[in-house]
């Protein structure tokens, strides 16, 4: 069966996060490797928390970091999206989790492309933050890739770290 997805680029499907979709939430959220820029180890507890307030944000925002899958075998590579960040302002926060067998393929470009395509056009962000770990080295250079402006030091609660962040608006 093909999934309906609602968002695609050339290798990529996505679709909103379901109650169902813990065990794949659980292969994302719940890998040391996917987490040891993110805040560290994920409980099962809080994979679980980190799902609903996925789903939650979608109802409410109408944006998520949603579910990300090849569209050739609808495998499961991670997710990627928007969520608020200065919603008021139209500001929206990208962001990518994906898992490890799938770095270093282009597949989070390629996410952040359509990704930003959808924030400017569909959503009429006026523009995206995005952030990352320090030490978060391929973050850094694909946000550059992606036209990112760096712009300040944030402090990102779930690491207490000081994360360089960056904006971009549309041309």
């Amino acid at each position: 069966m093909r999934v309906n997805y609602f968002l695609k680029s050339t290798r990529l499907g996505f679709r909103c996060w379901r109650p169902e979709d813990l065990p794949l939430a659980m292969e994302l959220w719940g890998d040391p490797e996917v987490n040891a820029f993110i805040g560290g180890h994920f409980t099962s507890e809080m994979v679980s928390a980190r799902l609903a307030s996925e789903i939650e944000q979608m109802k409410e925002f109408g944006v998520q970091y949603w579910p990300l899958f090849l569209l050739e075998g609808d495998q499961h590579v991670g997710c990627a999206g928007l969520r608020p960040y200065r919603i008021e302002e139209l500001v929206y926060e990208l962001g990518f989790h994906l898992r490890p067998m799938f770095w270093r393929r282009g597949l989070a470009k390629e996410a952040g492309c359509i990704l930003i395509d959808y924030a400017f056009r569909k959503l009429n962000a006026k523009a995206l933050f995005a952030g990352h770990h320090p030490l978060n080295e391929a973050s850094r250079q694909l946000l550059l890739k992606l036209g990112f402006i760096y712009t300040h030091e944030e402090r990102y609660p779930p690491t207490g770290l000081m994360n360089p962040s960056y904006l971009l608006r549309p041309t």
